[in-house]
């Protein structure tokens, strides 16, 4: 008795998620996300397969996903491997030639098909581009320091309105391409926020290794405006590689994407809880 008490409770808890999910189907049919995830999540052969899935599902109720990777770490082994020094200034990665060559190799090749693999493997028809397959990222160098290091200044969004369009799912590798053909090597974060913003995505959700924002005394905060984004910079608690991820969102939000969010990609479902829940996941960001 206590087996099937414990069963039909479930079933409950489950009937009344699929309730309440109903009016967020109904909201985001149609709607295009941006999600950008990195190579942490791509290498976790638990955590990738579930995202493959949600990602499936979103695209099966409607919604119109759009998938950025990036790939830091794996790029960093291969260099490794081949005996190449990584170097960075201000955090960000120096790139040259040899080290642009391998991240096309990595980002384009290997990592964006095991994307588009995992996806495809739940049903879904994924198709792997990078930003330079019909001119999609056109980038410019901003910073000599840096190298081969573009910004994304121009994004063919009818490319990926047609793929949406014909019920498939764009898996983007940042790579892009500069006015003379140079291949450039893209932050994955800048290439997702660049990419809602041509989109004028409903979504950009920014998938990380931590909960999303948090305040001084390391609690999660839910709901943030650009001028709090501000503050908890000025005052010093915004640190580290959640500077870069909230001026991303800031940036694509002032450019007509509706909302962003930093999420915890680690979370089971974590893109499902946020779309389509009431409680969502991480930090909702808006003007």
């Amino acid at each position: 008795m206590q087996k099937r008490s414990t069963m039909k409770s479930n079933q409950t808890d489950t009937a009344r998620t699929l309730s309440e999910a109903l009016p967020y189907l109904q909201r985001y049919e149609g709607a295009t996300v941006v999600i950008k995830i990195g190579g942490n999540t791509i290498s976790d052969n638990t955590i990738l397969p579930a995202f493959a899935r949600d990602i499936t599902l979103m695209k099966q109720v409607g919604v119109n996903p759009v998938v950025v990777h990036g790939g830091g770490p794996e790029i960093s082994q291969l260099l490794s491997r081949l005996g190449i020094e990584s170097e960075f200034v201000d955090g960000k990665r120096v790139s040259g030639s040899d080290t642009v060559e391998i991240a096309e190799m990595v980002l384009a090749g290997s990592l964006n098909k095991r994307i588009v693999q995992a996806i495809n493997s739940q049903g879904g028809q994924a198709v792997g581009i990078s930003g330079k397959d019909a001119s999609l990222m056109a980038c410019t160098q901003t910073d000599p320091k840096l190298g081969l290091v573009g910004v994304p200044t121009r994004i063919n969004v009818q490319l990926l309105q047609v793929l949406s369009a014909h019920q498939f799912i764009p898996v983007i590798a940042p790579i892009g391409v500069g006015s003379n053909g140079t291949t450039l090597n893209v932050n994955g974060d800048t290439a997702a926020g660049a990419i809602a913003s041509g989109l004028k995505a409903d979504r950009l959700l920014l998938l990380t290794d931590v909960d999303g924002v948090m305040d001084a005394d390391g609690q999660l905060l839910t709901q943030l405006s650009a001028d709090d984004i501000s503050e908890l910079r000025e005052n010093g608690t915004l640190k580290g590689g959640m500077i870069p991820k909230t001026e991303t969102a800031i940036a694509a939000l002032r450019e007509g994407v509706r909302a962003a969010v930093i999420l915890n990609g680690r979370i089971p479902n974590a893109v499902l809880l946020e779309l389509f829940t009431d409680l969502g996941a991480g930090s909702l960001i808006r003007l």
